[in-house]
């Protein structure tokens, strides 16, 4: 059902924002009064990012008043394939100060307000006070409950947004009229289950198809018209190109937030206990590799380099000298007979989070000698051989 406008109307628009918005003006369910309240709306994005990009575009073209953009990250080469708000000149450049020149190049009546920070425990409530209404489009759990839980407690609604690979979920959030992210994931899934975007990709065009929904929600608070999904989630499956609407219920045992956690990356654990237990004494740096590298070839030193990564992303980039052994074969058990015995074993992933998890396999299974490489290939490449790509 529809609920009452998020924002009371702007005083007025003026003859050039007549002649802009004048295709909204003429849909009867908008009309002047409902881009009135979108030019007076505040709505804070959470990243400039896959998600981020596309929402922004179009709430600059919608003509929201003032947007508030949230990101400490540069503009990467590999944005460039979905973050379809930056450009080749962006690259190094911050990625808020990027998205704002290209909101000024969509519309100039928008007010841009960057927050070039990480949002935290320290800052999410002060800087989601000054806004009307927030989209969240980032990649982690962490992120997502903090989000959540501020949002809670100010009584503010949001609009969340997900995608992986070739499928994309999106909700609109709102203690105060329906279930809240919590409802949906009372717990985090456990450690290394879910990969983020980084490891596991994302069709590129997918990012406009969750991120126009989103917006398509946001417009929809702002003005009061439609249904918006609150207590519903659409999913979108873009390679069997079909949507699926999921209800969400309250918890009706649940307490709603009343005061943000400590510390939200050890409450949604990066690593397993067990994952960090084993690495914590049993971690080498990429520079330290690379000298037992050498004195493997010189006939000094002898151990097993495993790669656990996926086999695309072996084709990208690769430490010399390894081999592949996926990390779902060691979930399954599978590869610890493909390891010496009479050898040291060294693993090492993209970033080191799923060599650590690996880790802790091999060592239960008794190698307890094996070490991973922190910071994995991606360090390797920054620090050891800039001559491969990063991804």
């Amino acid at each position: 059902m529809a609920l009452a406008p998020l924002v009371e109307p702007a005083d007025e628009l003026t003859v050039d924002e007549v002649r802009r918005y004048s295709r909204h003006l003429i849909i009867p369910d908008v009309g002047m009064a409902g881009q009135k309240r979108l030019k007076n709306a505040k709505v804070l994005v959470i990243g400039a990012g896959g998600l981020g990009s596309p929402a922004l575009l179009y709430l600059a073209a919608a003509g929201v008043g003032t947007l508030g953009i949230i990101d400490f990250d540069t503009v990467d080469e590999s944005n460039l394939q979905r973050q379809v708000i930056h450009g080749q000149s962006d690259i190094g450049k911050s990625k808020a100060l990027s998205a704002k020149e290209s909101v000024a190049e969509i519309n100039p009546y928008v007010n841009v307000i960057l927050h070039e920070e990480r949002l935290d425990v320290d800052n999410v409530l002060d800087i989601f006070s000054g806004y009307d209404l927030i989209l969240d489009g980032t990649d982690n759990f962490a992120t997502r409950y903090l989000v959540n839980d501020a949002a809670v407690i100010l009584g503010k609604p949001y609009v969340w947004g997900s995608i992986y690979r070739f499928e994309g979920q999106v909700s609109v959030f709102w203690a105060q009229e329906g279930p809240q992210y919590r409802d949906l994931y009372p717990e985090p899934p456990p450690p290394g289950m879910v990969p983020s975007c980084a490891e596991g990709g994302v069709l590129g065009v997918l990012c406009a198809s969750i991120g126009s929904v989103m917006v398509n929600e946001a417009i929809k608070l702002i003005t009061g018209i439609g249904d918006p999904l609150v207590g519903r989630l659409l999913v979108f499956d873009a390679l069997e190109m079909r949507w699926t609407e999921l209800k969400i219920r309250r918890d009706p045992n649940a307490e709603p937030p009343t005061e943000l956690l400590e510390d939200y990356e050890a409450f949604c654990g990066v690593l397993s206990d067990d994952a960090a237990e084993a690495a914590a004494d049993s971690t080498i740096s990429v520079t330290t590799l690379a000298g037992w590298l050498k004195e493997r070839e010189e006939g000094a030193r002898d151990f097993v380099l495993v790669d656990v990564r996926e086999p695309n992303e072996y084709e990208i980039n690769k430490i010399p000298g390894s081999v592949l052994i996926p990390k779902g074969e060691f979930l399954a058990g599978s590869a610890l007979g493909q390891l010496p015995q009479d050898k040291q074993v060294v693993l090492q992933c993209k970033s080191g989070a799923r060599s650590a998890e690996v880790l802790a396999i091999v060592k239960g299974a008794g190698l307890e000698d094996a070490v991973h490489v922190g910071g994995g290939v991606v360090a390797w490449v920054n620090q050891i051989d800039p001559s491969q790509p990063s991804y």
